[in-house]
């Protein structure tokens, strides 16, 4: 257990010190000596082990063992890391003059559905090779993924990103309703340089806040008949919650005009409630072949 979270920290820690000054009047970090240390970086690895942290406490109401999880992390660490960059690359594809460039995450540039499929990928690799229930494990990491997401939409705000529009009415322009950017470089943005803007990094993590609540009591509270019936619905919670606050931002990675993000909160949303859907008809019909597949991702060998 040692060496994995030993391993995050240093790697989390590099992340904080390459990050690069993304923010003016808003600090982006500190120096210690000639060591500066970026508040992005620092909130996402605090962020990190506060998740971490959760599956450790959460991972015996399915099963799991703090053993577990440490082994689960060497598994979905790195995926989220590398699909997370890659999605970005991918939507920024004409922003990058070569290979390297494209490697070098330290310096910005990683999103989160492009993690959260590599995590997902992650975890049921790590299911499949120790044997165990991936929807009960799904269960585990939900609550601890909405909380980490909360917590480091906290790094935009120093980063001055993910926020949306410019707020043009004097009584609407205050934290945390809106944001003041001052170095405001977005095309489709009419604020003219800088001004205020709807502070939509806030927005998603107040309802991440609300998701981690809802999903810990779920967890704590109600007896499903199916695993995974609390990860469907952060899907669902999430899904739905991305796709209204998605239009809303300025830095939004498109497909032609078609907002991705969007999309794909969407379709989260939908598989979250057809997954939802099917665990509560599943004890009224005959199992079918996907069924049975379904059971064996759920078995503990």
């Amino acid at each position: 257990m040692p060496s994995i979270i030993l391993f995050d920290i240093f790697f989390f820690f590099s992340y904080t010190l390459s990050m690069k000054n993304l923010a003016l009047s808003i600090p982006s970090g500190f120096s210690i000596g000639s060591l500066n240390i970026n508040f992005y970086g620092l909130i996402v690895a605090v962020a990190y082990l506060l998740a971490l942290f959760v599956c450790f406490k959460i991972a015996k109401k399915r099963r799991f063992s703090s053993e577990n999880i440490v082994t689960l992390m060497f598994y979905v660490v790195p995926l989220f890391i590398i699909f997370a960059r890659a999605y970005y690359v991918i939507a920024r594809w004409e922003t990058f003059d070569n290979f390297w460039d494209m490697l070098k995450f330290w310096d910005g540039g990683v999103a989160f559905f492009g993690g959260l499929f590599g995590g997902a990928l992650g975890a049921l690799l790590y299911c499949l090779i120790h044997k165990k229930n991936f929807f009960a494990l799904a269960d585990v990491l939900a609550p601890a993924l909405i909380l980490a997401q909360a917590l480091s939409r906290w790094g935009n705000f120093f980063n001055q990103e993910a926020y949306g529009f410019a707020v043009t009415d004097p009584a609407l322009q205050w934290f945390p309703f809106a944001v003041f950017i001052d170095d405001c470089n977005i095309p489709i943005c009419n604020c003219g340089g800088e001004g205020w803007h709807y502070a939509t990094f806030f927005y998603e993590s107040g309802l991440d806040l609300i998701g981690f609540t809802l999903l810990m009591v779920l967890l704590f509270k109600v007896r499903f008949k199916n695993s995974g019936m609390v990860a469907g619905i952060y899907l669902i919670f999430y899904g739905t919650m991305r796709a209204i606050i998605e239009p809303m931002r300025t830095d939004s990675l498109f497909w032609g005009n078609v907002r991705i993000s969007f999309v794909l909160g969407i379709l989260l949303a939908v598989v979250g409630l057809g997954y939802v859907l099917f665990c509560t008809i599943l004890h009224r019909r005959k199992k079918t072949p996907f069924e049975k597949i379904m059971d064996v991702l759920k078995k503990d060998f």
